[in-house]
């Protein structure tokens, strides 16, 4: 059928410029995203149509006009889907990724007729091609990382040749129209998203990260040697298909032309919009986005300060194992479980594929996965121990999701506790008023020497004293707490150390 279609483009060009105009028309006014598969069809139709350069890439920037229109109306569907994505959502991000795939690929090969000698001349600038070629990459990492899928095969390097050509002809630090990035910026922008080990971020603190890089970071430098008295060092190898290293963790090639970075300057001035926010002042008032005034920005803020400035090598080595596993996942559904042992709440099966001692990655086998979130709180029990009459429960927090298709989805968990237990906060004045469940973990030494109270998002403050707390433990109990410091924050829950309360 191609075949036919590629006939009849070469047999009579006209004809198929005048249908792509017409199409164009067509669109012209429109917001949404459902004519993709339309778009598609006008760019394929384009590549197999023989014409000169110049008339090529006015379509082609015609057609990548409406490239961006149905990516901006794309992009804010992804921000509440559930893992696996669905069969129809991955459909549409199929078509959407065909689409900026050809477009990348075709402002690519206009590159190579722009400098063709015995080509047609053109006052056409190659910046232009190049930097929509990068914007075209640059959606389409992002949309990888919403939907918690690897990116394409080939990706990075297509991004690494694209600068790499910026670089040879002088162009990186041309601004683009209307005042807008250089061709670095745009570069060094889709590094530090990639960095932040996006599958460890909802899709909607990446839709965050993504506008808190382009708008609140400075810019960053690409060195030729490593800047010295730094810690956040990352590396690139352009002939690599992948985005940058961390050179702690590990050490380039010595005969590899590599690029250096430094993280230092963005993760200090992520702490500081951190402690900003915390005081009270708003997000809009210090230029963050929106997102930064909720809840968990100030969270998301403080993980950025360490993955772009502080990043470390593993501790512990990984233990391949295969052994099947219960999870249950939320803060309600674990409150019920911790309670009464044995509960009939929500369950999917697992299979563990390696562990060590901070925590396990996942392969799912069976049940619903709908609830599942980065940065919620589950529990974890091996099938053994779900003999066992102690009903053994590890308390986690989930810190990756990947998702190659629809019926696949693997987890990384970061074990927190080997146990909780179920308690009730209540109002100090109104003990009968109405309860927030919560879970208290137990000291865990060395890394935490205190006990930890899992609660709600937005409930408590640090240093915030008399948090009352009943405990239903054969007979009920009543205690005072207070926060001593919050060390995660996440969308769904807030992890503080707690210390009696010797208040008066």
């Amino acid at each position: 059928m191609k075949q036919a279609s590629e006939n009849t483009s070469a047999a009579n060009p006209e004809s198929s410029i005048k249908g792509i105009l017409a199409w164009l028309a067509l669109a012209h006014g429109r917001t949404g995203a459902e004519d993709a598969d339309q778009l598609y069809r006008q760019l394929l139709l384009l590549r197999d149509t023989p014409v000169p350069c110049p008339q090529r890439l006015k379509l082609l920037d015609l057609l990548y006009g409406q490239a961006q229109r149905i990516t901006k109306a794309e992009l804010p569907r992804l921000n509440e889907i559930s893992l696996p994505i669905s069969r129809k959502l991955r459909h549409r991000v199929r078509t959407l990724l065909d689409i900026l795939e050809t477009l990348t690929q075709d402002y690519f090969n206009t590159l190579a007729e722009l400098f063709d000698p015995r080509g047609e001349s053109s006052s056409r600038l190659p910046h232009t091609s190049l930097r929509r070629a990068m914007h075209a990459i640059a959606w389409q990492v992002r949309i990888a990382h919403m939907i918690a899928s690897p990116t394409p095969i080939g990706l990075w390097q297509q991004l690494h040749a694209a600068y790499r050509t910026a670089r040879r002809l002088g162009l990186e630090e041309l601004p683009g129209p209307n005042n807008g990035p250089t061709i670095r910026r745009i570069y060094t922008s889709i590094l530090l998203a990639a960095i932040a080990q996006p599958v460890s971020f909802s899709a909607e603190e990446l839709e965050f990260i993504s506008d808190y890089i382009d708008k609140c970071t400075p810019d960053v430098a690409l060195l030729d040697t490593p800047p010295r008295e730094t810690r956040g060092i990352f590396w690139i190898d352009p002939d690599k298909d992948f985005p940058a290293h961390a050179l702690i963790r590990r050490i380039p090639s010595p005969d590899a032309e590599v690029l250096y970075f430094s993280c230092d300057a963005l993760a200090e001035q992520a702490l500081q919009h951190r402690m900003e926010l915390l005081k009270g002042i708003p997000a809009d008032f210090i230029g963050l986005p929106k997102f930064a005034g909720t809840h968990t920005g100030p969270g998301v803020l403080l993980r950025l300060n360490q993955l772009w400035g502080h990043p470390a090598k593993r501790r512990f080595p990984r233990r391949r194992q295969s052994y099947r596993a219960n999870l249950s996942s939320g803060l309600d559904n674990l409150w019920q479980l911790m309670k009464t042992p044995g509960s009939k709440v929500d369950q999917s099966e697992w299979m563990v594929t390696n562990e060590s001692p901070e925590g396990y990655a996942l392969m799912h086998m069976s049940g619903h996965t709908d609830d599942i979130r980065v940065g919620d709180i589950v529990a974890l029990q091996t099938t053994d121990e779900r003999a066992d009459a102690s009903q053994i429960w590890h308390i986690c927090i989930i810190r990756w999701a990947i998702s190659e298709n629809p019926e696949h989805i693997e987890l990384g968990l970061q074990l927190l506790a080997p146990k909780a237990t179920s308690v009730e906060l209540a109002s100090p004045l109104e003990l009968d008023a109405g309860k927030v469940h919560a879970l208290i973990l137990p000291a865990t030494p060395p890394l935490r020497t205190s006990q930890s109270l899992i609660v709600p998002p937005g409930l408590i403050r640090e240093n915030t004293k008399r948090i009352v707390v009943l405990v239903d433990d054969e007979n009920l109990s009543v205690r005072e707490l207070q926060a001593t410091r919050l060390y995660e924050q996440t969308g769904s829950i807030e992890i503080f150390s707690v210390s009696p309360d010797g208040s008066k």
